[in-house]
């Protein structure tokens, strides 16, 4: 284990340290080198912020996004046009059109941002904009089959983002008709496998149940919950603590893995419920990360984000607590040779 090595090359390198690691007795020098792995441990630990990317041409390439640092999960938005009989379309604002071919040069761009900088990347369906409804579970199948081959581990000759795999799929419906979206969240479960996961995340708005997402959200299926508390009476501001507080621990009660609390990037990314940097670290993210359930953040968008500096003004204050590294690990006698 990396601490037990400090041990031995503390003691023997301690000429060359600013302090006598070999003066200290056995059990404080192991300690000493726990603390400082366990130190390392916590600073290398990744993003806790998702972001939405790729419906304003000026927010930059998502590599770049990426090469931030600042997120953990990118959602490339919007599928927005499928179902129902419908050519299934995707819009990328100013970026590229990915309907005739022209977004296959993200693929290098999805690869770098998994593998260079562990971020995982997510199809996002639906949107503020759009045409999209099922029509029926076999509509359901059909689509599901479609996002597989088309963005996921399957094959097919019209990739509009390449060849790249992305690791799962988002659910942003705000319009349409409410059915069978638990069906789709089933069928594009079923192509999980051992060697590949299909992540499922759904950005429901706060108020609770969701009108469209609930009965998906429901199924027990989704990994993470993208929840909007902006735009709604559950917004925080501090004279509406207590409502937001009961509404999260409602968002943080259902049968979902990580819950992430959704927020506008800048005071101009939504008509309402931008919190100032400040405020959110000392008041709110103390509230949420009350829950075991509690992943991090969500920001819309990556332009807005881009402009305000939302994310380096937060990113070390709202990662979960994790002790289990800690927890994990336990101080055995040492023979000094």
């Amino acid at each position: 284990m990396p601490w037990i090595s400090c041990v031995k090359e503390g003691r023997k390198r301690a000429a060359s340290s600013w302090f006598n690691m070999a003066s200290l007795p056995p059990l404080k020098l192991a300690v000493l080198c726990l603390l400082l792995a366990l130190t390392g441990r916590l600073r290398a630990e990744p993003s806790c912020i998702a972001v939405y990317w790729g419906q304003n041409g000026n927010e930059g390439g998502l590599r770049d996004a990426c090469a931030t640092g600042y997120y953990k999960y990118v959602l490339v938005a919007f599928l927005n046009q499928f179902g129902n009989g419908q050519i299934p379309q995707m819009n990328l604002a100013g970026h590229c059109d990915p309907n005739s071919g022209g977004c296959t040069f993200l693929s290098s761009d999805i690869i770098s941002c998994q593998q260079d900088y562990n971020v995982k990347v997510m199809l996002s369906l639906g949107g503020g904009i759009g045409s999209y409804r099922l029509a029926s579970k076999e509509d359901a199948r059909e689509v599901a089959h479609y996002i597989y081959n088309s963005f996921l581990g399957g094959s097919s000759s019209n990739r509009p983002l390449g060849n790249a795999v992305l690791d799962g799929v988002d659910f942003d419906i705000e319009g349409g008709s409410r059915d069978h979206w638990d069906d789709l969240a089933r069928y594009l479960k079923a192509y999980d496998t051992p060697e590949r996961k299909v992540h499922l995340s759904a950005a429901p708005q706060c108020p609770i149940p969701d009108y469209y997402l609930q009965t998906a959200i429901d199924t027990g299926l989704f990994d993470y919950l993208f929840v909007q508390f902006y735009n709604n009476y559950c917004r925080y501001t501090s004279s509406n603590a207590a409502t937001f507080e009961q509404i999260w621990n409602q968002w943080v009660s259902k049968n979902v893995s990580k819950v992430f609390l959704g927020l506008p990037a800048s005071p101009q990314a939504a008509g309402n419920g931008f919190v100032e940097p400040d405020e959110l670290i000392k008041n709110v993210i103390p509230i949420v990360k009350r829950s075991e359930k509690y992943g991090g953040i969500m920001l819309w968008s990556r332009y807005y984000d881009g402009i305000y500096g939302f994310s380096p003004r937060v990113k070390n204050h709202v990662c979960p607590i994790d002790l289990s590294f800690a927890s994990s690990m336990r101080i055995k006698p040492l023979t000094m040779i």
